[in-house]
């Protein structure tokens, strides 16, 4: 009932062990509360986070580091609605919102994107029914581009130049229509995409060709909540799920000189191998040759049962949150 918005200090870098091992316990800096569930946030700048709201609503928050507050910056209310705009309890959730500073693009239940400047009050752009189901997630693709995953299991790339309320492509999972819950693309390759759902299925796409994902990966067992490149080391993928479970997948070309079973320290290795059609640029996420075309996959979580709902990384830290009300900091991803 009571949801806040918390800015934590995860020890001081400065202080780090011999071995690289941080001392000093994360501690609240400052939190503020937030009016629903939030569904989603991100930084847009260093010290203002977008937030997106289960009532609709998308606001702003400053965080002023001078004094360590949060406070209110803006607020779009009812950026997400299913009737109208006015009536007391006609809000859809935001579902998502990405950050290009300073545009902000959010989308929610309701179908609607919209495309807002972090200092205008209104709305820049608004296409009321891009799409007849839920959208999940949204990543920008390039600056005038943004992608979009619905509650059919359709991947849709939308133009923002374009006056037109359609895509300007659509992709879609074959046969059943499983929910896509999240999506990521590779930092460095703006062609590949990853995306997850409601079957635990990780997703590879190549948007230079068909409407099809170019591989199938077998994952979690249940909804997979979110999927990151790493952004500095993108041969690196993490995925999360309702299971209980997180995954590093490693397609760092190194995999193939290992021996193909590895039991070190509770850490369980799979090798997949995935058929993808032939490449013109060779990324390790869509090589065709069966000599490289493995991948190590480590679950960084095991024996765990609440959902891991959300992660994050930078550099050599993963950062994720659970069903137990618990932020967990891994600081030796690469160790």
């Amino acid at each position: 009932q009571d949801n806040r918005i918390s800015i934590w200090s995860a020890g001081d870098l400065g202080n780090a062990g011999l071995n690289g091992e941080y001392h000093g316990e994360p501690h609240l800096l400052c939190d503020i509360q937030h009016n629903g569930d939030v569904m989603d946030m991100q930084f847009l700048d260093q010290e203002r986070i977008v937030v997106a709201s289960s009532t609709g609503t998308v606001t702003i928050f400053r965080h002023h580091q001078n004094n360590q507050t949060l406070s209110a910056n803006h607020r779009w209310e009812k950026a997400h609605y299913h009737v109208d705009q006015d009536t007391s309890c006609g809000g859809a959730a935001c579902t998502g919102v990405v950050c290009n500073n300073p545009e902000i693009v959010t989308v929610g239940e309701d179908g609607r994107i919209n495309l807002f400047r972090a200092d205008q009050k209104d709305a820049v752009r608004t296409l009321d029914n891009a799409d007849s189901s839920t959208l999940h997630a949204v990543t920008f693709l390039r600056t005038t581009e943004i992608l979009t995953v619905n509650s059919i299991g359709q991947l849709k790339i939308w133009d923002l130049r374009q006056q037109r309320n359609e895509p300007s492509q659509i992709f879609s999972l074959a046969g059943d229509r499983v929910p896509l819950h999240c999506v990521d693309r590779h930092p460095n390759q703006q062609h590949i995409v990853a995306t997850g759902g409601q079957d635990g299925m990780l997703s590879i796409w190549d948007i230079r060709q068909g409407t099809m994902p170019v591989s199938l990966l077998n994952a979690h067992e249940a909804e997979m909540w979110e999927v990151h490149f790493h952004p500095s080391d993108p041969d690196h993928l993490f995925t999360c799920s309702e299971d209980g479970s997180l995954w590093h997948w490693d397609t760092s070309a190194n995999v193939s000189d290992k021996p193909s079973f590895l039991h070190q320290g509770g850490r369980s290795t799979a090798y997949l191998s995935h058929s993808t059609i032939n490449q013109s640029v060779v990324s390790a996420w869509l090589s065709n040759d069966p000599t490289k075309d493995r991948m190590e996959i480590t679950n960084l979580i095991p024996n765990q049962t609440l959902s891991v709902n959300s992660l994050d990384v930078l550099g050599p830290c993963l950062v994720y949150g659970t069903d137990a009300e618990a932020i967990y900091v891994n600081r030796q991803l690469f160790a």
